[in-house]
């Protein structure tokens, strides 16, 4: 093809992708501003609302119940998974599921979330219902205070008005942004709350890369027998010898009560190769005196932050100041998180 043509179909590419790029940014920027008028709300009034909210599920013995139709459904669902992974157990209900048995699902202890933009769902009308002849705490996530929803719950968290990023204002869109976003908020506001810990949070997301950089330095280090360690005096001829024999490419050397001195890495010898009494040293002339150290509760995703950023392959894993293991790039990159 010539050059000329090749130009040519690039630009008519160019053109076509353009309305494309726009529409995205309109989208992008009706979501942001209806986002910012939520950030508004909650500095004003809605803040009030959404404490007492935070307070009825942080002082109920259950769950959570989300429970939502159509697209407020789907939103009802990532915001339970999301309660769920950070230490607050919910769980969601289809309501028309719900009218026909599920119900059963929903406890007096529990506190149910519902959303509904307007407040006038009529699959909601049962699980409404229901809440309030057996008083089951009820939240709200509506645009109507004055609705159904809004007039029954204990609680209503009444989302500003906003446009829909839809060119015909009928598509769920931005009102399913700030609905996500409110939920998200309460998520974090609870599990702040519950003081809800990474080390908690790793408990709930075993696998994958997170789950591994969730883990604690103790789960992966070699400690025992497997940590290669001489004494202090040790002649640099037998250090080598402990070097090779436990293949760390380094050698923890120990006072007498056990403490920490220092350690000797293939680059240690690597400097002082050439000196002519290399043999004839202790470990004491060669080694490095203020080795980087971690404690066994350090997260796996912390110990690669260090060795990556001070350009290091091992961490001398401590307790009390004597080591009691030793932590591998290797050993990260076995165990997902590297």
């Amino acid at each position: 093809m010539a050059l000329a043509q090749r130009v040519e179909d690039a630009d008519r590419g160019e053109a076509h992708h353009a309305p494309a790029v726009a529409s995205a940014l309109r989208t992008i920027g009706t979501e942001r501003d209806g986002l910012a008028c939520l950030m508004e709300a909650v500095g004003n009034g809605l803040g009030d609302a959404f404490t007492a909210a935070v307070a009825l599920i942080s002082g109920a013995r259950g769950r959570v119940i989300l429970t939502g139709m159509g697209k407020s459904g789907h939103i009802g669902r990532k915001i339970a998974a999301t309660m769920a992974s950070t230490g607050t157990p919910a769980l969601y209900v289809h309501p028309a599921e719900a009218s026909h048995g599920d119900l059963g699902m929903v406890q007096p202890e529990d506190v149910v979330v519902a959303l509904s933009w307007s407040g006038e769902t009529t699959e909601l009308a049962d699980i409404i219902g229901y809440a309030r002849r057996y008083r089951v705490g009820l939240v709200a996530i509506t645009s109507n205070t004055g609705s159904t929803l809004g007039r029954e719950a204990d609680v209503c968290l009444t989302l500003p008005k906003a446009r829909e990023a839809c060119p015909n204002g009928l598509a769920p869109t931005t009102s399913t942004a700030m609905q996500l976003a409110l939920g998200d908020a309460l998520a974090v506001a609870l599990l702040e709350a519950r003081g809800f810990s990474a080390r908690e949070f790793g408990i709930y997301h075993p696998g994958g890369r997170l789950g591994a950089s969730l883990r604690q330095v103790r789960e992966v280090m070699h400690g025992g027998g497997q940590m290669p360690v001489v004494p202090r005096g040790t002649p640099m001829r037998a250090a080598i010898a402990e070097i090779d024999a436990k293949g760390f490419g380094s050698v923890l050397v120990v006072e007498a009560d056990g403490r920490l001195a220092g350690i000797v890495t293939d680059g240690d010898i690597r400097r002082n190769i050439f000196r002519n009494d290399l043999d004839a040293l202790n470990v004491e002339a060669v080694m490095s005196t203020k080795p980087r150290t971690v404690g066994p509760e350090t997260l796996l995703a912390k110990a690669l932050e260090i060795q990556e950023s001070m350009k290091i392959t091992a961490l001398v894993v401590v307790e009390d100041g004597r080591p009691v293991g030793l932590l591998h790039y290797h050993d990260l990159l076995r165990s997902g998180v590297a």
